[in-house]
């Protein structure tokens, strides 16, 4: 057998081709050098595996090999070290995975996640329901693309990108998403300029705002090369691990990606914490780490952090046997989750259930997105999707699916509150569903109808705390003389479309809430209260209530209707309804 060839030529040769290749696979996969990082040992991997294959093909081994066993012998004379750099790579991965597994370490993944107990009627403050958050991503997508198809000078080069991230931007709860490339192509005509705005979507009102920004947005995920903003985070910080960048305005309006730090706190692989954020200007790309995160930042942990250090918190709290056998005290998230605007911050909220999977709640929790901070709300009652069920069979003729539900505080009651869309995705009614009698179910086609008929069926049940609606502005009167009346049987409820003096002003009584609204005739005077903020379909109010007005009398003391005053003869007593 001819003795291989390992001269130092070759040696050179098999480093250059393997710097070479690793610097290009660096440049692609941007490996973070970390030892917490199982890309970094891929990446030791790769340089070994390309320098013993180089080194096969430079030493003439695979022409010099009679058989398996020789080649192994001369693949060792020329591969020592990047083959010890692979075992050694192979024993570290293996002892820190152990190091790192949950059966070993339950109690210390027990510890991720603090968590306290809250009052939910003290912690969570009643909202208007000008104030609900009536927008999910999929419809706020579908306005982002209706927006864009507006603007003539930007659709034909540009999409909206998926973000969406939800913040509070001026204490509204909003979502914010950039612009993207349409293509490589379109990307080569526009890339100096760079992207020229983002969308800033109103949860509440549903009005799409399109930022245009002087300077454009050159670091972003739809960018290449260099400006690419995985490469940018990479160059600028190679030993860090990063969450997934998300998209952010300042209140300023200034775009910046928020990319969270990542640390492994248990072994080398487990225990995913975040300890600070990197934000990066999407204009300048200019970039600052901070541990202690600026209040402006709204979503530093993401929901799938929270959920899983919470499910290791309610899993593991007695030891991993417990949670294997017996499984007392075990609890566990819910599939869903979704986002609460409070405090100028977000929560994601999630519901609590046992490990069995009954279908119900015991809680649920709401975690600060910046700060981690977890509380625990102890009200047992429906978990989401069973809420959802409740709410989608009370439409169920209409075929109307609903909607993950958001966690709310009307008068005094932990509610579900949620849309309900059609097969094409659109929004046609709200439901709210009580949280601990999802029996309780009340629909609407507006959130203010929805909430007055929630309330109305919480007194009914004796469940209302404060009889006082969470109403925008102080109620309003009206009167004048009944010249139409029109009824409408709506879910079982007569309905009453009153006007006034020829008004075109609509006003609707219910009659289950208002019995004397039947005793209403064509010429009465009347005195009617409603609620400005409930306009629906800009001319009809939803009344609280109506009185009859004092009609002058004549001097027996008989009241007189405007058509006795006009008549010439004697005055006729006219018999008018107790108020």
């Amino acid at each position: 057998m001819a003795k291989t060839s390992f001269s130092g030529k070759n040696i050179l040769i098999n480093l250059i081709v393997t710097v070479v290749a690793g610097l290009i696979y660096f440049y692609i996969e941007l490996p973070p050098i970390n030892l917490h990082s199982a890309a970094f040992y891929s990446f030791f991997l790769f340089l070994s595996a390309v320098y013993c294959v180089t080194a096969v093909i430079t030493s003439g081994i695979y022409r010099q090999a009679e058989n398996g066993r020789t080649f192994w012998k001369l693949l060792k004379g020329s591969c020592m070290v990047p083959l010890l750099i692979i075992a050694a790579v192979f024993v570290v991965y293996v002892i820190g995975g152990l190091l790192s597994s949950v059966i070993l370490r339950s109690g210390a993944y027990s510890r991720l996640m603090t968590v306290e107990s809250g009052s939910f009627t003290q912690d969570i403050e009643e909202i208007s329901f000008d104030q609900i958050p009536m927008l999910d991503r999929d419809s706020a997508e579908k306005l982002g693309d209706r927006k864009l198809g507006e603007l003539a000078d930007m659709v034909s080069q540009f999409e909206v990108a998926e973000n969406y991230t939800q913040i509070n931007y001026h204490g509204r709860p909003v979502r914010v998403t950039p612009l993207k490339y349409g293509d490589i192509f379109k990307w080569f005509n526009n890339r100096s300029d760079g992207l020229p705005a983002y969308l800033i979507i109103d949860m509440v009102t549903q009005e799409v705002e399109v930022v245009r920004l002087p300077e454009g947005m050159r670091y972003t995920t739809a960018e290449h090369f260099s400006r690419n903003l995985y490469r940018h985070l990479r160059f600028q910080y190679p030993t860090f691990l990063f969450d997934e960048p998300t998209f952010e305005i300042d209140e300023e309006g200034t775009p910046y990606w928020v990319c969270s730090r990542i640390v492994k706190r248990i072994g080398l692989f487990g225990g995913t914490d975040v300890e600070g954020a990197v934000l990066v200007n999407a204009i300048t790309g200019e970039s600052e780490y901070y541990t202690d995160v600026p209040t402006w930042v709204d979503g530093v942990y993401s929901a799938d952090i929270i959920m899983d250090q919470y499910d290791y918190y309610g899993t593991y709290q007695n030891g991993f046997l417990n949670s294997m056998f017996g499984q007392k005290n075990v609890t566990v998230t819910t599939e869903g989750y979704n986002y609460i605007a409070a405090n100028d911050d977000v929560y994601v909220y999630t519901g609590i259930t046992s490990v069995g999977s009954d279908e119900s709640n015991i809680g649920f929790i709401l975690t600060n997105q910046r700060t981690k901070q977890t509380t625990f709300y102890a009200i047992a009652g429906a978990e989401e999707f069973s809420a959802m069920n409740s709410a989608e069979g009370v439409v169920q003729h209409l075929n109307y699916n609903a909607t993950f539900p958001l966690l709310l505080n009307i008068s005094n009651q932990p509610t579900y509150f949620m849309a309900l869309k059609d097969y094409a995705g659109l929004v046609k009614m709200y439901a709210m569903v009580n949280v601990q009698q999802y029996q309780i179910v009340a629909t609407g086609t507006t959130v203010a109808e929805c909430q007055e008929n929630y309330q109305k069926l919480l007194r009914q049940n004796n469940l209302s705390v404060g009889e006082t609606p969470v109403l925008p502005a102080e109620n309003e009167t009206a009167g004048g003389r009944v010249t139409s009346i029109r009824t409408a049987v709506i879910d079982g409820t007569t309905m009453y479309y009153i006007n006034l003096d020829d008004s075109a002003v609509t006003y609707r009584i219910s009659a289950s809430e208002e019995e004397k609204v039947v005793l209403l005739k064509l010429g009465d005077q009347i005195t009617i209260t409603f609620d400005p903020a409930s306009q629906r379909d800009e001319v009809i109010y939803t009344a609280e209530g109506f009185d009859w007005a004092a009609l002058p009398t004549d001097g027996e003391g008989n009241t007189q209707t405007e058509e006795t005053q006009e008549n010439a003869g004697e005055p006729q007593e006219e018999s008018s309804p107790a108020a």
